[in-house]
């Protein structure tokens, strides 16, 4: 059955899309360190081995919201293989659901923060753009926190596996809870950070649900070329990512495979417990009064094993091609990642047989291209839901101008 598409008007979209990035800006300036967190993120003693179990779940009251949501804990497993909890939304369209199920999209979050009250769960008007287009074309959306905010531990920031299982687990736990009827028919989307991980979940997808069935990926900005991203941000407002990566790295790892002492500056290890103390703007205000000589002491490209662990959650590390398409785009203004990173990652997967295509939005910064974008990614996703071929012909209308590429 091919899902019908609703297709708003452009002004409306531009308006729906802003409000909700205007609301993510008011969640990334949460004072963590004065916030106490609901007793729902609470951990009981003992948590399932499965991953995609649900430990708890609530129905969260939100007007702002066309559909029923879902506050849920759930289990999906560490880059060591360990089951740990994870918070998140489910949020169910109105519309009954489609013989089989609805079909579900997954969201991946952009940056916004480290610590637990950064953890987008807490504020579901704002978690994910556009989510009363997605919610009205029939879709099941879910959006996972990822280890570590909401939960114990730290955020293991740009660890690609392990936001990818997190977002994967999620589709599982949604369907695990069986009054809200999802297949197991899912696409990936995700942002930014969210665009690395809806890559890492296209990479281990196959193998690590075949539970499931990947649709397709769209990835927003996905940084890749790990080594030219730090470069790019050596002297721009958002060095202090690279604070956060290593941080999130050496959570993720442990010091002995991550040892913070071997990039950072005496002045960074000191300041390392203020990501638990706010989100984006408050680690961007605090961190980047610093020049990046006073935090990082030497290339992490340059000690063995950062290169190491940089190179493996890099999707410039990818090989091998797989079933599920690929959409990558990007605004073609893009402040925080290099365009040229993604064109060199589209030509190396394309070279690799990827079935891959690639939109660049003139003029559109990181985050505004989800705007003018969102009408057009909508539409790749229900073509891919309703089987249709691959690469997908439908040309982007959301902006004058927009270059394509298509994997020859």
């Amino acid at each position: 059955m091919k899902l019908r598409l609703w297709r708003p008007g452009r002004g409306t979209l531009v308006a729906a899309v802003c409000a909700a990035l205007l609301a993510v800006g008011t969640l990334t300036q949460t004072s963590a360190s004065a916030y106490t967190m609901p007793s729902f993120y609470s951990v009981p003693a003992h948590i399932p081995k499965t991953a995609g179990a649900v430990i708890k779940f609530e129905k969260v009251t939100d007007t702002a919201i066309d559909g029923t949501t879902y506050r849920v804990m759930y289990v999906s497993e560490s880059v060591s293989n360990k089951p740990v909890p994870v918070t998140g939304l489910i949020f169910v369209p109105n519309v009954a659901p489609p013989a089989g199920g609805y079909p579900v999209v997954s969201w991946g979050h952009g940056t916004d923060g480290i610590a637990h009250a950064c953890a987008p769960s807490l504020n579901p008007t704002s978690a994910v753009p556009a989510i009363n287009l997605l919610l009205a074309q029939g879709w099941v959306v879910t959006a996972s926190d990822y280890q570590g905010q909401g939960t114990p531990g730290l955020l293991p920031y740009l660890v690609g596996d392990v936001a990818a299982r997190n977002t994967i687990d999620i589709v599982r736990a949604a369907h695990n809870i069986k009054s809200i009827h999802t297949s197991t028919n899912y696409v990936v989307w995700g942002h930014s950070e969210g665009g690395q991980t809806a890559m890492f979940a296209l990479h281990i997808g196959a193998a690590y649900a075949p539970d499931l069935n990947l649709k397709g990926v769209v990835a927003g900005a996905p940084p890749s070329q790990f080594n030219l991203i730090y470069d790019f941000l050596k002297t721009s407002p958002y060095r202090f990512y690279l604070f956060m990566a290593g941080i999130g790295f050496e959570a993720a790892y442990g010091p002995k495979l991550a040892p913070l002492s071997a990039i950072l500056t005496k002045t960074a290890m000191k300041l390392a417990p203020v990501v638990n103390d706010g989100c984006f703007n408050y680690l961007e205000k605090t961190i980047d009064r610093y020049t990046l000589a006073q935090i990082v002491k030497v290339d992490p490209f340059t000690v063995p094993k950062w290169k190491k662990l940089l190179a493996e959650n890099d999707p410039a590390s990818f090989t091998t091609p797989v079933a599920a398409p690929l959409l990558i785009y990007q605004g073609g203004a893009d402040e925080q990642i290099p365009v040229a990173s993604t064109q060199i990652l589209a030509t190396q997967l394309c070279s690799e047989g990827q079935d891959l295509e690639r939109w660049i939005y003139p003029g559109q910064s990181h985050a505004g291209v989800i705007a003018p974008a969102s009408g057009d990614f909508i539409h790749w996703i229900a073509d891919r839901f309703a089987g249709d071929p691959n690469p997908d012909p439908y040309q982007p209308i959301g902006e004058a101008g927009v270059t394509t590429t298509t994997c020859p």
